[in-house]
């Protein structure tokens, strides 16, 4: 599964003083997309943390189309776009109920050993788990 999409409703708390959602958020939205994404190819970031690899962001982009509002019900879309030696790349849409873009985005992470806090390979699990995408 290259994309992974969840939703939500827009929060009071995730707004500003005129109902939009605050920029700041939208970097939220895209790591709950990344951490469920991983989580449908039976990949916890728990596990992989307790297990020595963290994956911190190195780059994040966002591009704002159009504002999401309180209340609104937004579909976040998370896309696989590329895994090397020590980065894996995603890339995000959000829309609303009326299928509006709202938001596109990119972000590159880079696998760390958390012992050394230096970049390290992927986890083995990690390419089985992504091998079937650069066969397709």
């Amino acid at each position: 599964m290259k994309s992974h999409q969840y939703e939500t409703r827009i929060r009071y708390a995730e707004t500003d003083q005129m109902g939009v959602v605050y920029h700041g958020n939208y970097a939220v939205f895209f790591e709950i997309g990344r951490v469920e994404w991983l989580r449908s190819l039976g990949i916890s970031y728990k596990w992989m943390e307790d297990n020595g690899i963290m994956l911190p962001v190195v780059s994040l982009t966002m591009n704002y189309k159009k504002p999401a509002r309180y209340d609104d019900e937004i579909t976040v879309t998370t896309f696989f776009e590329s895994l090397s030696n020590v980065k894996i790349e995603f890339s995000y849409e959000i829309r609303n109920e009326s299928n509006d873009l709202l938001t596109t985005g990119s972000s590159i992470l880079v696998f760390v050993d958390k012992l050394t806090g230096r970049p390290t390979q992927p986890p083995s699990y990690i390419l089985e788990k992504l091998a079937n995408f650069s066969e397709s």
